[in-house]
């Protein structure tokens, strides 16, 4: 069985999240939701699981950071093409996402953006041509 990821995100309102991921793709997964959270799956192996805080208390004593002000940690998501990471940074941007909170990456082989959700997590979409990259990279280049 291939190891999935769960990542677990502390949300304000959370309709409003479980309405922006899908707008950008994510498909909401009922069994393994209720009023406190929501699994929104991205592909068979990626999840985001949205909590309300009172649910995300549940699983640590830690304060729950405000992530427009505070970085806890950054998503990076893999798309098939140059095309898929521009396609995925419209449908954040017409789900009211925030674009580029880090620095838009285009390094020929290499692209990326990034778009922060309705509670400021930030999401990195990038491709990559691993071949063209290796190539470009090894010593015998």
């Amino acid at each position: 069985m291939s190891k999935l990821i769960f990542v677990n995100l502390p949300v304000t309102d959370l309709a409003r999240s479980i309405a922006f991921y899908e707008s950008i793709g994510a498909r909401k997964d009922p069994r393994f939701c209720d009023d406190s959270g929501a699994c929104m799956v991205f592909s068979d192996t990626i999840h985001a699981m949205l909590l309300t805080h009172d649910k995300f208390r549940q699983f640590t004593n830690k304060k729950i950071v405000d992530a427009k002000t505070n970085s806890e940690v950054l998503i990076a998501l893999s798309a098939d093409s140059r095309d898929d990471v521009d396609s995925m940074i419209s449908k954040a941007k017409k789900a009211g996402a925030t674009l580029d909170p880090v620095p838009e990456q285009d390094y020929g082989v290499m692209y990326g953006r990034s778009f922060e959700d309705p509670d400021g997590h930030i999401w990195e979409v990038m491709w990559m041509d691993v071949e063209a990259f290796l190539a470009a990279t090894s010593p015998a280049a």
